[in-house]
């Protein structure tokens, strides 16, 4: 049975493959050396010259330099994901508590309905949210900006990303867009993406949504022809030094932190929960651990 039939419907499994963007001759140095690095690590990719990227996405404006393509990447629709893995959870013993959590402690759980849920160890994978249940954490929230529009079926084929982070795009200190687009199962297309630190409250700011289609629509012109339907913000959760915080709270020793993942929490969800039980029964891990301790030293890369 392959992943796809294994999941529900609303899951939204889509195998479309990732596009990284290349402008220019600069840019497909990277994609050169990321095709490297993958080819290193098992995971397929190929690299596209500018006649293959434009077969590949004609509606990409034309003098693009190329592109790498990642072609067993998938997305899913992350709350009906959630739910299906939490059901399963369910099936196999987990009990469902439906009270808020109001602290997070190595020894349980403080609800807000005023009672404590003793536990031997505790996990907070709270995502941006975290600091706020275990105080002290080095978890900032960096705000961002979602666009999905009617159905186009077949406009885009792969989830298209572009490469120019460096000259272009996601600022560690400063706001920032770049240009990221899903095809969905519905035929819908999913536009992102922005960054803003020191933006706490969850209200659309147009001039953010403003620049990231504008960033958009500089590899993809003829979505200025589309019709959105619906905008929204969510809230990521980053470190000083851009690197998750995986394992036992410095703090806390039966604290463990799954957080701090900036965009790639969905994305790294499966490996952080293995670093986590690795750690847990004091098994070996595939990869080391210590990059990602909540106890290593961090440089504030956000000043």
């Amino acid at each position: 049975m392959n992943l796809a039939s294994a999941l529900p419907p609303d899951v939204e499994y889509v195998a479309a493959g990732t596009v990284w963007v290349a402008a220019d001759d600069e840019e497909m140095s990277e994609v050169h050396r990321k095709r490297a690095l993958y080819e290193s690590i098992g995971v397929r990719a190929e690299v596209l010259d500018a006649r293959q990227l434009a077969e590949a996405e004609p509606h990409l404006r034309p003098g693009l330099a190329g592109a790498l393509l990642v072609p067993d990447d998938a997305v899913i629709y992350p709350p009906c994901g959630a739910r299906f893995l939490l059901e399963r959870a369910q099936a196999h013993g987990a009990t469902l508590l439906r009270v808020a959590a109001k602290e997070l402690r190595g020894e349980g759980i403080k609800l807000s309905d005023g009672s404590f849920l003793s536990a031997g160890i505790t996990i907070n994978a709270t995502g941006a949210w975290a600091r706020d249940l275990t105080p002290g954490i080095e978890v900032r929230k960096r705000k961002g900006h979602l666009v999905i529009t009617d159905r186009y079926p077949g406009w885009v084929r792969h989830q298209l990303v572009e490469l120019g982070y460096l000259k272009s795009a996601h600022s560690i200190s400063t706001d920032s867009v770049a240009f990221n687009v899903q095809p969905r199962k519905t035929g819908q297309l999913l536009i992102g993406s922005s960054r803003q630190y020191g933006a706490d409250h969850s209200s659309i700011d147009t001039h953010m949504i403003h620049r990231m289609l504008a960033r958009a629509r500089e590899y993809l012109p003829g979505l200025a022809d589309l019709s959105a339907v619906r905008c929204w913000t969510g809230f990521r959760a980053a470190t000083p030094d851009k690197l998750p915080l995986i394992g036992p709270s410095p703090h806390d020793a039966r604290l463990y932190l799954a957080t701090g993942h900036e965009g790639l929490g969905i994305t790294t969800s499966l490996a952080t929960g293995k670093l986590v039980a690795d750690q847990i029964l004091y098994r070996p891990s595939a990869i080391p651990v210590e990059p990602y301790l909540p106890g290593r030293k961090q440089e504030d890369a956000h000043a």
